[in-house]
């Protein structure tokens, strides 16, 4: 996520931070990145420029854009305590990384919590550098942080299946916000605020469907030369931001909406075998019922009449042998 703070602020905290602490922070450069971090945390980072690739280019940008205007510090917090103090204490709950583009500093926990696992350090790490590489590209041109987000989600691959059907559950609940416009609200909520960032997303997903990466590489330098987002999205595009709101919003709802989803053929089969399956049980259920009353009202196998012994009728004539016979005697 972007920081809320101005420039400068996270080199004037990170050198107090550092003067004031015990232990200083422990350096290590890697291409471009310096991780700063603490004694015992050091196979963190070796973990970390092992999984983030340093090599891969980020989409549409040039592949020394991170670079060309100095190092990017990069700090591992190891407990909550430092987070808040790297990030004064403005980083919501959620927050999995923070990121100041203007001083090339980056904040990630390294430690077990809400803000998420550190197994998934490597993607925060590239989101975070995304949103460095994408200010630093464009500088001096002001980015909407819709774009700036999303950019930086679909950047990290974090628009992925597990996305999807955050969208779809958000959809069916109601708990996505509208699609009448990209400048949307950033909620609190770590589960709505995901789905902001995914929704973002999946707006530079779109661009990027309609021209591939050539377009938005285009798009891009334009932007830059130009310093105007929208003048930019026109030439490229063909779009006014109105437009490519509609456009977008429509896009978002069949994709990910629970219409696409059923019409999916194999999805349809699957359900459709297993309403056959169900149905096929429950008929078994209601035969077998079935069987069972009929057995209540069979014969039995060996009726009294097969073993010579027929049973009086008392309502017929008397028979010889009972009790009529001997008062005759």
């Amino acid at each position: 996520m972007i920081s809320p703070f101005g420039p400068a602020f996270f080199a004037a905290l990170a050198l107090a931070l550092a003067a004031q602490t015990p232990e200083p922070p422990v350096r290590r450069d890697a291409g471009s990145l310096t991780f700063l971090t603490w004694p015992g945390l050091e196979g963190v980072v070796d973990r970390l420029v092992q999984g983030i690739d340093l090599a891969r280019p980020l989409p549409a940008l040039p592949p020394d854009v991170l670079a060309g205007a100095g190092q990017i510090r990069v700090y591992l917090a190891p407990d909550e305590a430092r987070f808040r103090d790297l990030t004064g204490g403005r980083a919501p709950d959620w927050g999995a990384g923070v990121a100041n583009p203007d001083d090339g500093i980056i904040v990630l926990p390294v430690y077990a919590s809400s803000r998420g696992n550190v197994q998934d350090l490597p993607r925060v790490l590239r989101h975070e550098l995304a949103h460095v590489a994408l200010h630093r590209y464009v500088h001096p041109a002001a980015v909407p942080r819709w774009f700036s987000e999303g950019y930086a989600t679909w950047a990290a691959d974090q628009l992925d299946t597990e996305a999807g059907w955050i969208l779809r559950l958000a959809f069916l609940t109601d708990r996505a916000p509208r699609l009448d416009s990209l400048v949307l609200d950033w909620p609190d909520q770590s589960t709505d605020a995901r789905v902001a960032y995914l929704l973002t997303a999946s707006a530079v997903d779109w661009l990027h469907d309609r021209g591939g990466e050539r377009a938005l590489r285009l798009f891009l330098d334009r932007w830059k030369r130009d310093g105007n987002f929208e003048r930019a999205l026109r030439a490229t595009y063909g779009l006014t931001v109105g437009q490519l709101e509609r456009y977008w919003g429509q896009s978002v709802r069949r994709r990910y909406g629970w219409l696409l989803f059923f019409a999916q053929s194999t999805v349809a089969w699957a359900i459709l075998a297993v309403i056959a399956v169900a149905l096929v049980i429950l008929r078994r259920r209601r035969d077998r019922g079935r069987l069972e009353r009929l057995r209540e009202t069979e014969p039995p196998d060996t009726p009294a009449y097969w073993a010579g012994e027929v049973p009086a009728d008392p309502s017929g004539p008397p028979t010889e042998g009972d009790g009529a016979g001997d008062a005759r005697a």
